[in-house]
């Protein structure tokens, strides 16, 4: 195959010092209770020193950490039921004691995708300002989003900025609103169809909050216990109200926080093993504008749940649910706009082939059909996706992966027609990328995978993960693609 793919000597590694402050959690009430009294009878002199030292020490890893020692107190004020008075020095104590560094990368940083940054302010001529989303992989096997920054210059040389020495989780948005109908038609495809889902529903406006939520469950679940008590449909609907609303919700970031040292970190029950692969892609909507959206695939340790999450500045991100039968398994990717007036995707529900569907919601997903099945000896165990379709003249080209003898991961592309995806109208019969002898060591050997490419300046620029461990950079010539594009 004569396609001149060229290999940047970019190579992002993970990097053990990047931790995380996270909250430690010792075990049930009872021993954090017992951990807690023996705290606060520590003599008041000692109190001081001991601050003094666990703040020094800690201090260059993390910004503003007495702060998060307080606001970690308070977080264990509520689940202790405390009301005594505590001084402000005992209650850093106390937070520092129930807070522990997470190594976000000590594991891997891979299976990137890479997006136009929304700030091209002070760009040169030629270049582009990118944001490179990658999963982060630290102790137990936790996936997180991380993020890095750079610029494509003239003659796409790439460029990764220094990520920031400090990470931060955001703030999770208290008030976050909700929309009625939708949530409601999500309860519904859940399978919540019950007389308290009715009555809760029923005291709410057509928009309202987490806490007008939960204000109107708690009072319904009140007023089931005090009547004729719950049956089990009451009780799982009740369950599944509070998990869907957890499931859907808002977090910020403040505007000081350097892009490189926002993390997502998994935040609800779904997503407590790991938010894994997550595919951003820019979409440009209905009036031009453009957001960015990001399918990812949320795993509890045994059940693995695609999700979206959704920003235009990379500070306020909101995470919702893929609802429908369709919305299922791992791998899917929205194109960048809607195709005739609906949203399209790619996805791989049978864990072989590529599948295309369309849907008027971007939230609810029905029908699904067969795009494209394996045909070539590297790609005969599977195929899928390497990120959303990126829009050319000749077509929608996409990435694909392939897995093939010895469980070994290829990058290769296909071609769909611009008006009708879900016509194949060429395929590359060899890889476009195979891993190379420095390629095969790592976490999982043999992989090259990648979660998102984009076009810039005719170029294919490709980040992809090395061995389920570290990520680099291949470019490559659109023609040069296409001129080897085989018709199917």
């Amino acid at each position: 195959m004569s396609i001149n793919i060229k290999r940047a000597s970019t190579i992002i590694t993970p990097d053990p010092t990047q931790v995380l402050l996270r909250p430690f959690n010792p075990g049930d009430a009872g021993r954090a209770g017992r951990i807690f009294s023996r705290i606060m009878s520590l003599p008041e002199d000692q109190i001081g020193p001991l601050v003094e030292e666990v703040s020094a020490e800690f201090s260059q890893r993390h910004q503003h950490i007495r702060e998060i020692f307080l606001a970690r107190f308070e977080q264990l004020r509520e689940l202790l039921s405390l009301d005594e008075e505590v001084s402000e020095q005992r209650r850093q104590l106390v937070g520092s004691y129930f807070l522990a560094e997470y190594s976000l990368q000590s594991a891997a940083l891979f299976n990137p995708s890479i997006v136009p940054h929304p700030d091209q302010t002070g760009v040169p001529a030629g270049a582009l300002r990118f944001v490179l989303s990658l999963r982060a992989t630290g102790e137990g096997h936790i996936s997180s989003i991380t993020f890095r920054t750079g610029l494509i210059q003239p003659g796409n040389r790439i460029e990764v900025d220094t990520p920031h020495g400090f990470l931060t989780e955001p703030r999770q948005v208290p008030d976050s609103v909700y929309e009625k109908a939708l949530f409601v038609r999500k309860l519904l495809e859940l399978g919540f169809q019950s007389e308290l889902t009715r009555r809760v529903m029923s005291r709410l406006g057509e928009t309202f909050t987490m806490a007008e939520l939960r204000s109107s469950l708690e009072a319904e679940v009140r007023r089931s216990l005090l009547s004729d008590g719950m049956d089990h449909a009451d009780q799982d609907a009740g369950h599944g109200i509070w998990m869907l609303a957890r499931s859907n919700f808002q977090v910020q970031f403040k505007p000081e926080h350097a892009l490189s040292g926002r993390i997502l970190f998994p935040a609800t029950p779904s997503q407590s093993n790991g938010i894994e692969d997550a595919r951003f892609v820019r979409f440009q909507k209905d009036d031009g504008a453009y957001c960015y959206y990001a399918t990812f695939t949320a795993y509890d340790g045994r059940v693995i749940m695609p999700q979206l999450v959704e920003t235009s500045d990379f500070l306020l991100f909101h995470f919702t649910t893929l609802n429908g039968p369709a919305a299922a398994n791992k791998g899917m990717a929205l194109f960048p706009r809607k195709i005739n007036g609906l949203f399209a995707m790619l996805s791989r529900q049978d864990n072989e082939n590529i599948y295309l569907m369309f849907s008027d919601n971007v939230h609810f997903w029905y029908e699904r059909t067969v795009l494209l099945k394996p045909a070539f000896p590297w790609e005969l165990i599977q195929i899928g996706n390497c990120g959303s379709p990126i829009e050319t003249e000749a077509g929608w080209l996409v990435l694909s992966h392939g897995v093939g003898p010895m469980r070994q991961y290829c990058i290769g592309a296909f071609l769909l027609d611009r008006n009708d995806p879900s016509k194949v109208i060429g395929r590359l019969r060899e890889p476009l990328i195979k891993p190379n002898e420095n390629e095969r060591a790592g976490y999982v050997p043999n992989v090259v995978y990648s979660c998102g490419a984009l076009l810039h300046g005719g170029e294919l620029i490709i980040p992809y993960g090395l061995a389920d461990r570290a990520s680099g950079f291949a470019t490559v010539p659109l023609s040069e693609v296409l001129a080897e594009m085989q018709a199917t």
